[in-house]
């Protein structure tokens, strides 16, 4: 039977020690390679051979001190010997040996010092004798073990979510379904998991599967209930006559197999799957993916893509090294050298407590757990440099899974969330024991995180703990869009925004900033949630921060502007998401991380206040204006056919109609659709406003498309629809202007630097999809087709995805324009917007999307547009603004002097 972890340690501990005391020397090296052999539970006699002969490079033969064929190549030198020497010795040897002969490991050797070389990774790992314990971890090969650091998308990842995948379907198959599945396999989970990682004696479930229940797989469903019974059973309760395999299982207690399950049917291919599943290694998956994992076993379609569905643990670490973990380590490092504050320090945070109340598998709690008995590995580390004084670990190590609460609506989630911190636990002490070379087990588990399968919005938090108790709340709420909501989360929401006018806009995600408010009223509980970042865009920001500052007292304390929440996995979808932290307490320092793409590492800025649209300035709310701020044009939308396109025209339709009836020709006019306008394409529609019905009615072309709308219209359900039907003949809504204008699309790319905008004449007709501004000068094209503008546009807009929606009431008309520009200045900006409309007709063949491509935009229309970035930023004041951050909160701080200029007097 392989040796535990613990039982590797205490024999590395040992042997370290009797061979200082010897003072070795080169005569000794096959005794003490026996015995480092040994330490690992593995006769070397049976995997490696000493004095191996074997040619080497530029010599004709030699003799390798000992090598284990395809697995390590040891060279060992007298005390005090080269060690670089020693490895370039053994790496002499490789050509004489076989492919199949050739190491994975190079270790060098000479008493007191190692050097291991793992030649498939590269990593080198110097240590001495005397910390051998410390470092038994690297040599896993050799006991049978073998562990890799977790990626985010680890093919490992895969491999055991596709195994446990084919076991859940087998069982599904058969008619084993709901929560008993559910159950059943995450026991197999902690069971796996357990032979790989010293819970169990290592391979003790998989040899008791393999050894002791039937090929045919007959009694395998009861073999294992009666095996879940066993460990749920303290040793002395057992019975004295039980297998002695059974015996061996630890009392592991912690309700996780209190609960009697019906006993499943295997066949012989079920057998064989749960052995598939037994053979992999269980300790190369880290706990922060069991959740996304065992989601994706029961679901084909998630298991197919894993890592789509996957938190990468970097974005996780963005929420709780904000929130409280870099406070916390900089209070451990201003007393690291005092033991006595250390202790008290300790004390503190083994008594903080974490709620996450949308927490699914976990994820959030794992890793704030884990970084917290890191944390508290430092401090037994600063308050016990020399090892040997801690004699109990179990005394020591106080920090324990009860301190992490979660709320989960779903059942199957919320019992692997449990689970996972049980093994995240275990991970933590395992790492402890390492470190101090002294056990850490706590089993039979006596604690769990309190995880409730309810719905965090349907009840008080404080039934879940006492918000006395709460540390932090945490987590990635729900990412529901207003147009996605289901029938259950719009009654969610009904229940939330009480007397809340126009709470309807809002994402669902918003609950959950409300609940929080509420529930950390009169307390300095700090929250860090996940957020797509429409709550800090559009019109949800007046309707939800009103409520969170006015009613609630609420500040944001860090935030983390617009950045990409995906995993590596080719296909996963592209969240655009931030991470707002805040609490009734006004924390000074606020902290702004600012990404100048969203999928680069972020910036940190020191700020004095950051408001809902996550920029450093006063805490404005932005509310739709019917008309605008400043004394410029007015904005209005363009008309909306509400005809099923029976009015509207592609160049081939026009063409194909007048051909039909020339006379058709006068009622059609140019029309300027957003798509269209973008991409060169004409488009064109039946214009009969102010016609007389004498002119068209008898072009049958025309009469047949009008007679079509008409039927169209009476069909809607809509009254103010069906009243349209009287007027088939023109469009639902008119605005058309009767002046040249600007043409503004209302949706556009992020990814362009600018929203392509133009001119044009009354002749073309404006669709809805459009904006438009008439009666406009030079001087104002200029301003809206400047980055000072787009900065406001990027913050302030509503998006479609991530895509900008340029909207007439909230955009435009809150923009501040700039303050009494002298006449040279309006000049200036006159001319270089000039200049843009004249560089874009240098470019006939090429359409305005082909133009703004970021990354074909030519070069003369580049510098153009910063000429006219440079006039329009003089507009606003002589310093030069280096970055958008910087246009943005001049931007607001120029809007709070327009329409607060009372206070701004009074300061």
């Amino acid at each position: 039977m392989a040796l535990t972890w613990n039982e590797i340690r205490a024999k590395a501990i040992s042997f370290s020690h009797d061979w200082i005391e010897a003072h070795s020397e080169r005569g000794e090296a096959q005794t003490f390679w026996n015995e480092f052999f040994e330490v690992f539970g593995v006769n070397r006699r049976r995997v490696a051979a000493f004095e191996q002969r074997t040619k080497s490079e530029g010599r004709d033969a030699g003799f390798i001190d000992l090598l284990w064929k395809g697995t390590l190549l040891i060279e060992h030198k007298s005390r005090g010997g080269n060690l670089v020497k020693a490895y370039n010795q053994a790496r002499e040897y490789f050509p004489g040996l076989a492919d199949n002969e050739l190491p994975k490991f190079i270790l060098v050797c000479d008493f007191e010092k190692f050097k291991l070389y793992d030649l498939d990774t590269g990593v080198q790992i110097d240590f001495l004798l005397k910390d051998l314990h410390k470092n038994i971890q690297h040599f896993d090969f050799i006991a049978g073990y073998r562990r890799r650091e977790f990626r985010d998308e680890d093919p490992a990842n895969i491999k055991a979510a596709e195994l446990m995948g084919e076991l859940h379907d087998k069982l599904y198959e058969i008619g084993f379904r709901g929560h008993n599945l559910e159950l059943f396999l995450i026991r197999i989970l902690f069971c796996l998991f357990a032979d790989d990682t010293g819970i169990f004696e290592k391979s003790l479930f998989s040899d008791y599967i393999f050894q002791k229940t039937r090929a045919d797989g007959s009694d395998l469903g009861p073999q294992l209930n009666h095996l879940f019974q066993i460990l749920n059973t303290p040793i002395d309760n057992r019975l004295s006559n039980l297998d002695e395999q059974l015996q061996l299982f630890p009392y592991v207690n912690g309700l996780l197999f209190s609960e009697v399950i019906p006993v499943t049917s295997f066949d012989s291919s079920m057998r064989e799957q749960l052995l598939r599943c037994c053979n992999f290694n269980w300790s190369n998956i880290s706990p922060a993916i069991f959740g996304s994992l065992f989601q994706s076993v029961m679901n084909s379609e998630l298991r197919r893509n894993l890592g789509a569905h996957y938190t990468a643990e970097k974005n996780i670490l963005k929420v709780i090294k904000s929130l409280f973990l870099d406070d916390l380590f900089i209070q451990f490092n201003s007393i690291r050298r005092d033991r006595r504050r250390l202790g008290e320090f300790h004390q503190k945070i083994a008594r903080l407590k974490f709620l996450d109340p949308a927490c699914g598998c976990g994820n959030f709690l794992v890793i704030a757990y884990r970084e917290l008995r890191l944390l508290e590995l430092e401090i037994l580390k600063a308050q016990f440099p020399n090892e040997d004084k801690i004699t109990d670990l179990r005394l020591y190590a106080l920090l324990d899974v009860d301190s992490m609460y979660g709320i989960e609506v779903e059942e199957f989630p919320a019992m692997i969330a449990q689970v996972a911190m049980w093994l995240v636990d275990h991970q933590m002490n395992i790492i402890i024991s390492e470190e101090f070379g002294k056990p850490l087990i706590r089993l039979p588990l006596t604690k769990a995180a309190k995880i409730e399968n309810v719905n965090a919005l349907e009840i008080d938090w404080n039934d879940v703990i006492n918000k006395a108790e709460v540390y932090c709340i945490l987590g990635n709420p729900p990412f529901v869009g207003k147009q996605h909501r289901s029938a259950s989360q719009n009654s969610d929401m009904n229940r939330v925004f009480v007397n809340v006018n126009g709470y309807g806009v809002l994402d669902y995600v918003t609950c959950w900033y409300i609940k929080a408010a509420q529930f950390i009223q009169g307390t300095s509980i700090q929250v860090g949630f996940v957020s797509t970042n429409s709550i800090t865009q559009g019109e949800q920001v007046g309707v939800l921060w009103n409520i969170l500052f006015n009613d609630y007292n609420i500040t944001v304390n860090f935030a983390h502007r617009t950045f990409r929440w995906s995993s590596e996995a080719s296909g996963a979808a592209h969240v655009h998401v931030v991470i707002i932290g805040f609490g009734n307490q006004n924390l000074p320092n606020k902290k702004l991380f600012e990404y100048e793409r969203v999928e680069l590492e972020p910036h940190e800025t020191i700020v004095t206040n950051i408001n809902p649209y996550l920029i450093a300035g006063r805490n404005i709310l932005l509310k739709n204006r019917r008309t605008p701020l400043c004394n410029v044009s007015e904005i209005k939308f363009g008309n909306m056919p509400n005809d099923d396109s029976n009015l509207l025209l592609t160049n081939e339709e026009k063409e194909q109609l007048i051909s039909i009836e020339p006379n058709a020709e006068q009622f059609i006019r140019p029309l300027n659709s957003a798509k269209e306008f973008l991409n060169g394409i004409k488009k064109w529609c039946i214009w009969l406003k102010d016609v007389s019905p004498n002119e068209w009615r008898n072009i049958r072309p025309i009469r047949e498309r009008v007679e079509q709308v008409r039927e169209y219209r009476n069909q809607s359900s809509r009254a103010a629809t069906i009243e349209l039907a009287s007027t088939p003949h023109c469009f639902g809504e008119i605005r058309q202007p009767n002046s040249s204008y600007i043409l503004i699309p209302r949706h556009s790319s992020e990814n362009r630097n600018y929203i392509p905008m133009g001119f044009f004449s009354e002749e073309y007709i404006v669709h809805d999809s459009c904006l438009f501004i008439a009666n406009a000068s030079l001087y104002e094209f200029g301003i809206v087709m400047s980055q000072m503008h787009m900065a406001w546009v990027k913050h302030v807009c509503g998006r479609i995805k991530s895509d900008y929606r340029y909207s007439n009431n909230l955009v435009y008309n809150n923009f501040p324009w700039p303050q009494d520009p002298t006449q040279a200045k309006l000049d200036n900006v006159t001319e270089a917007a000039q200049n843009v409309l004249d560089v874009r007709l240098q470019h006939p063949d090429s359409t305005l999307a082909d133009l703004y491509d970021p990354i074909a935009m030519p070069t003369n229309l580049v510098q153009a547009h910063r000429n006219l970035d440079r006039a329009v930023d003089r507009c606003y004041r002589n310093q030069v603004f280096t970055n958008d951050r910087n246009r943005m909160e001049f931007l607001i701080e120029l809007y709070d002097r327009y329409t607060n200029p009372l206070r701004v007097q009074g300061e």
